[in-house]
C-alpha cells in the first residue's frame, strides 16, 4: 500500500479494518494557457512512459484528459495521488503549467455498470496519447 502523506491517516480506517485495495477509474483534466502541441503531446508521452498505468490522454494546446485506473484502498486514497500526479510529474515529464479543473473517480463496479448501460465515460481512443 502507498502511504499517502496528504490523506490524514487518523480518520482513515485502521489496517485492520481495511478491505483489499481496490481499482478506481480516474479522469484527470487540466487546462491553462496555450502551449505548443508538439510539446503538450511530447510531455503526455513521457508521462505515459514514465507510468505505463495511464490508459490514454487527450490533448489540445490548452487542455488535456488524462484516463487510467488506480489501485488504492479507498476513494481519498485514489483521489489524493490523482490530485498529485499531474504537478509531481511537471518537471520530469516537462508537462505544461496547467492547473486540474477536473477530477472523475468511480469505483470499477461503477465504470462497468456505466458503460453496460450504455451511458459511461467518453469511449477512450485507442491506449496512448492522442489529440482531441
Amino acid at each position: 500500500m502507498r502511504r499517502l502523506a496528504s490523506v490524514d491517516m487518523a480518520s482513515s480506517p485502521q489496517p485492520e479494518e481495511r478491505v483489499g485495495s481496490r481499482l478506481w477509474h480516474i479522469t484527470l483534466s487540466v487546462a491553462g494557457r496555450e502551449a505548443p502541441l508538439a510539446d503538450v503531446r511530447r510531455a503526455l508521452e513521457q508521462l505515459a512512459h514514465d507510468h505505463p498505468f495511464l490508459l490514454t490522454s487527450r490533448y489540445a494546446n490548452d487542455h488535456a484528459e488524462i484516463r487510467y485506473w488506480e489501485e488504492a484502498h479507498d476513494l481519498h486514497d485514489a483521489a489524493a495521488v490523482a490530485l498529485r500526479l499531474w504537478g509531481e510529474h511537471r518537471a520530469s515529464a516537462k508537462l505544461p503549467p496547467w492547473e486540474i479543473v477536473g477530477l472523475e473517480v468511480i469505483g470499477r463496479e461503477t465504470f462497468q455498470q456505466r458503460v453496460a448501460e450504455g451511458y459511461g465515460p467518453p469511449p477512450a481512443s485507442p491506449m496512448g496519447v492522442h489529440p482531441f
